[in-house]
């Protein structure tokens, strides 16, 4: 049996609201992946924007006679095989990796895991720029065309020393919104080839109108520092240039100067700009109409309920001790265990005074694995996922209110107000309204008095409670209820 099936149903592109789905499942596997291959993946990507640097050298070196715009226009199409390379091959890069903003703004990560892997992408990043710096160097490529390819990468690493603090930043915005853009499309097709060539144009754009992206500088600025202090005499004789007209290319002019403010900048073009709009438009609404759930019932004691019957029902006497419950730092894959082995389908959580907090059910531990590709991530916690807004009910709310609640929408099947105006009228019986008024609530209610769990009741218990009451006389029924949640 096919387990996992492919998401994108058709050829076409997929909607907006998927491709935001998709990009908070990016961003997630790229947190929860194992630090080792995330930095061995993060280095590869750093060589792989080194190398689309140097294919932007050779192509715009000499070009004295092409216009300004031309010129740089097919640099930025050179450009474009690194971003490729990481989209086909896999690599983990800093500008893309803020897209993980969307999965922390719908908490399925935490701010701490979400740095982490920050800082672990930015630093294999550096590591393979400053690996593929060391090679170029070795081979001397800056003598390429009697030492111009080595002219144009010294003058076009100066010319990114020279921005203020502010323009720096505003570039770096710029640079990235069109990086993540890029990254954003391919989420629309699964195939190899349409991917590759969504993200030309948008690095083609940043890149000829001299945008600045951090990981790209890693490369540029390093070379040309190594080339200024390192070239031999030959170099600057066949260039006839000197060192010191360059001798602003330090590290220090690079970090304080370029790399923080660009780094900044593209962060916020990135994660903000692109990240975070696209959830507030797409995702969140949907995140805030899953978590509307009722508020508490209406605390109506016992009363007669049935016909005939002097009978008065309240949840305290048919709702279950809570013989377990989870706690947000509870591992996916424990809480999923504990469900199983107790043959409960929803289970609520509590805090270290054992009060109410949420509540997950298998519901949610399916939409959770259907994200993560039914994988489930050992970091991954039940606070990240449970319901925070519970419907509950008092130990001595009516039982007949309860169930009416969880099967009925009274409003619609007695459309008055409380005054007694009609709000509407059809000529229908009542088993004919009846029809139309059914609801989709939760079939389990943790029981909470004064904000500590002391219970649940499920719909189970509350059919069982109507056995009792219309005279059923097996009382052992009650101990083989299987709770079902939400």
């Amino acid at each position: 049996m096919k387990l996992i099936e492919n998401k994108s149903e058709t050829a076409g592109l997929e909607l907006p609201e998927r491709m935001t789905q998709t990009a908070e499942q990016y961003g997630y596997k790229k947190v929860v992946k194992a630090p080792a291959t995330s930095i061995a993946l993060a280095v590869t990507a750093g060589i792989f924007i080194g190398l689309a640097f140097i294919f932007y050298i050779t192509v715009t070196t000499g070009n004295h006679e092409a216009s300004w715009g031309l010129s740089r226009l097919v640099g930025g199409f050179a450009f474009s095989i690194g971003l490729v390379l990481i989209v086909i091959c896999g690599g983990e890069l800093f500008t893309s990796t803020v897209l993980t903003s969307i999965a922390r703004a719908s908490k399925r990560i935490s701010h701490r895991q979400q740095l982490a892997c920050w800082g672990r992408v930015y630093l294999g990043n550096f590591v393979g720029a400053l690996v593929l710096v060391a090679l170029v160097y070795s081979a001397k490529l800056y003598m390429l065309d009697s030492g111009q390819w080595g002219v144009n990468a010294l003058q076009i690493a100066q010319h990114k020393l020279h921005h203020g603090f502010g323009q720096a930043v505003a570039l770096g915005v710029l640079c990235n919104m069109l990086v993540c853009l890029g990254i954003w499309m391919t989420f629309s097709s699964e195939d190899v080839l349409t991917k590759a060539l969504l993200v030309v144009l948008p690095v083609a754009l940043f890149v000829s109108t001299g945008f600045e992206h951090c990981v790209a500088n890693m490369f540029m600025v390093p070379l040309a520092i190594a080339i200024k202090s390192g070239a031999g005499p030959d170099f600057w004789a066949a260039t006839g240039m000197s060192a010191q007209a360059f001798s602003d290319l330090t590290f220090s002019n690079f970090i304080f100067n370029n790399l923080i403010p660009v780094t900044l900048g593209n962060i916020i073009g990135g994660a903000m700009f692109v990240g975070l709009t696209y959830w507030g438009i797409y995702r969140r609404p949907t995140l805030k109409s899953e978590s509307k759930i009722v508020n508490h019932l209406d605390k109506i004691k016992g009363t007669t309920i049935m016909k005939n019957s002097n009978v008065t029902l309240q949840v305290k006497e048919f709702m279950h001790a809570p013989t377990a419950s989870l706690t947000e730092s509870t591992n996916l894959m424990d809480a999923l265990t504990a469900m199983l082995s107790l043959h409960q389908t929803g289970m609520p959580v509590v805090n270290s005074n054992h009060q109410l907090v949420g509540f997950i059910s298998e519901h949610d531990l399916l939409r959770e694995l259907w994200l993560a590709d039914y994988e489930l991530s050992a970091e991954k916690t039940v606070g990240s996922i449970m319901r925070r807004e519970v419907a509950t009910v008092a130990p001595g709310d009516c039982l007949i209110k309860l169930a009416e609640f969880i099967s009925v929408d009274r409003e619609k099947v007695y459309p008055v107000t409380d005054s007694g105006f009609v709000l509407s009228y059809k000529a229908q019986s009542l088993e004919e309204r009846l029809a139309e008024a059914d609801v989709s609530r939760p079939k389990i209610y943790p029981v909470v008095e004064n904000g500590v769990l002391v219970g649940t009741i499920s719909r189970t218990d509350i059919m069982y409670a109507f056995f009792k009451a219309c005279g059923g006389k097996d009382d052992s029924l009650h101990s083989k209820v299987t709770h079902q949640a939400a």
